[in-house]
């Protein structure tokens, strides 16, 4: 029997169907009467072991020269290059590869570690091949993720991608959002010290400067709810309706220095709050609306009489600077005859007197002319 073993295969000789040895590239004869038999094996390929148990091949030493043998553990998965070149992954089991015409390297990860080692090119994550065994998670600029390996927080990450192994431990990433949050509190209804029910409309703005300290915290915005809600009952129920309106702008700052005294527990900075609306109840409304009303007529009444008081002593100061003084009285004269001229036509002035004294004669004659004529 002539077997030829070409360059690129190696032959696995057996007799009786038991191996012997391995056959290098060449020309082989064997008599017909034993019982051999022949396996070309492409070296292009990975080892086959023809059905058989590989440990049975790999007692030859000179068959283990041209192999590469990896022995890849329950807890393990290899990363398979090919002269440098990503080939596959490689579950749990022993693989034998010939090294005559290519080179075999491999890396060997252990899974129930889930981070993926630095030294390892981050490159690779995106092929196809690695993608049954990869998971990815991204952290937004302006987030930081909580890393947890079945449900128990590790550490925090910063903003990135980050690759983890798909093992037996579960991964989960939860983003916190670290930009600034308004809270809103609508229609609050709440007393005051006299008894008098009004609803706010309040607003409070804050950041997470701690996300471990948030994440720990069940149902987080609901609870600062409720502590802002607090906080609005305690500083309202201790003024009166008109100190409470005369104090508006005051609330934002005393619930914000309260707030603020909260904030290391909640992993939170609280950064302004403020009163948007004070809703009064309609028959209270109407009832300010008349007081209002009131104080502003007061108030004009006031005015008016002030205004009244400073005309009159205005008059009299006039008065006694044209006593004292004949030029000033005549140019006064003089001044009511210019606008007694601009309402009347022609004016006819005779006999003695001053100016005024015949004006108001003749207005007197004229009032009376009319009181005859009626």
């Amino acid at each position: 029997m002539k077997v030829i073993i070409k360059n690129d295969e190696r032959g696995l000789l057996f007799k009786d169907g038991n191996y012997v040895k391995c056959l290098k590239p060449g020309k082989y004869f064997f008599s017909p009467f034993a019982k051999y038999s022949v396996v070309a094996a492409d070296v292009n390929k990975p080892f086959d072991c023809a059905g058989k148990n590989i440990n049975l091949f790999l007692e030859d030493k000179e068959l283990l020269e041209e192999l590469t043998v990896i022995d890849v553990q329950d807890n393990e998965i290899a990363i398979h290059f090919e002269d440098g070149k990503l080939v596959d992954v490689l579950n749990s089991g022993k693989y034998a590869f010939w090294n005559v015409l290519k080179k075999h390297d491999f890396i060997i990860v252990n899974i129930t570690d889930p981070e993926i080692r630095p030294d390892i090119d981050i490159s690779i994550y995106s092929s196809p091949k690695l993608a049954a065994f990869v998971e990815c998670f991204e952290v937004s600029n302006h987030e930081k993720g909580i890393l947890y390996y079945n449900n128990v927080i590790q550490k925090t990450l910063e903003p990135g991608r980050y690759f983890f192994w798909k093992s037996p431990i579960r991964v989960t990433v939860k983003n916190v959002d670290l930009r600034q949050q308004q809270l809103d509190m609508t229609g609050q209804e709440v007393m005051t010290e006299d008894k008098i029910t009004l609803r706010l409309n309040f607003v409070c703005h804050y950041k997470i400067v701690d996300p471990l300290k948030t994440v720990g915290i069940k149902s987080f915005e609901e609870q600062l709810y409720i502590i802002l809600q607090l906080i609005l009952r305690e500083y309202v129920g201790s003024l009166k309706l008109d100190d409470l309106l005369l104090k508006k702008q005051e609330i934002g700052s005393f619930v914000l220095d309260r707030l603020k005294e909260k904030g290391e527990s909640f992993g939170v900075e609280f950064l302004f709050a403020g009163v948007k609306d004070v809703i009064l109840p309609g028959d209270i409304k109407e009832i300010l609306n008349t007081v209002l009303i009131a104080e502003k007529k007061a108030q004009a009444n006031v005015i008016t009489r002030r205004e009244e008081i400073a005309s009159t002593r205005s008059l009299l100061n006039t008065a006694k600077l044209m006593e004292e003084n004949k030029t000033l009285y005549r140019l006064k004269e003089l001044e009511f005859l210019e606008k007694i001229c601009e309402k009347i036509g022609n004016i006819s002035l005779s006999g003695g007197g001053s100016l005024l004294e015949q004006l108001n004669a003749l207005l007197s004659n004229s009032m009376g002319d009319k009181k005859c004529k009626a």
